[in-house]
């Protein structure tokens, strides 16, 4: 039998999630090292290591440092969660996409704001508060500080027409960032901007985003009553 080279890490790990598939590596079981995987594969180690690393990223080998590499016993399933153009968002559910900016100001933020991104306490951020709309109903209520010295063409941007959301992934690369969900009552005054009773309960989003080391935006989306989060797994 002639034996199959690996080239890249794709075809390596496709390899890999085949044996597990397969049971060929069964749940629980210690995987040959690294090292010996290479030559087995014929391919270079660091292509091996980029390859596992892939396929523990997804829940389904569990990497200890000194204990080796074993197909996990219980796989965790992980949600992949996009960061949306609200826009496009709106317009993927059949509906019609429109936008208010509400108020735009460059302004020392709260004490809370300025740990959370980092800034000096007198320097000041941009603070963008928004309505995005569909069909001319109230879809999300956003509330977004932007670091001018990461995003600094962001101080000339009106946002009348773009919002910050479409402005910011269309211009501004991020690396990593953090996200939190939860409900939140709604006050008298987001009652009002989304068309719903007083303390009820919204769908609410924090997320905060990175280039590397730098902050780059924390955004806080309110949504509508009724709004569904769909993640793929």
């Amino acid at each position: 039998m002639n034996r199959v080279l690996f080239r890249d890490w794709q075809s390596v790990r496709d390899e890999v999630l085949r044996r597990i598939h397969a049971r060929d590596w069964k749940p629980g079981e210690l995987i040959p090292n690294e090292a010996d995987l290479a030559i087995e594969f014929g391919c270079a180690r660091t292509t091996m290591n980029r390859a596992l690393r892939s396929v523990a990223e997804t829940g389904l080998l569990d990497r200890r440092r000194k204990a080796g590499t074993r197909v996990a016993v219980q796989p965790v399933a992980k949600a992949t969660l996009d960061i949306a153009v609200m826009r496009l968002e709106v317009e993927d559910r059949g509906q019609n996409y429109s936008y208010q900016l509400i108020s735009r100001s460059l302004v020392v933020p709260p004490d809370e704001i300025s740990q959370v991104m980092k800034s000096h306490t007198d320097e000041k951020l941009l603070h963008v508060h928004a309505l995005h709309l569909a069909d001319d109903k109230p879809y999300a209520l956003e509330d977004r500080w932007l670091n001018l010295r990461v995003v600094p063409d962001a101080r000339t941007q009106s946002f009348q027409t773009v919002s910050a959301n479409e402005w910011l992934l269309r211009n501004t690369p991020y690396t990593h960032g953090e996200i939190e969900f939860s409900a939140t009552a709604a006050t008298p005054t987001t009652a009002s901007l989304l068309a719903c009773s007083d303390q009820s309960a919204l769908f609410t989003i924090d997320r905060l985003t990175w280039d590397k080391q730098n902050d780059v935006t924390k955004v806080q989306l309110l949504f509508a009553p009724g709004h569904k989060l769909q993640p793929r797994l």
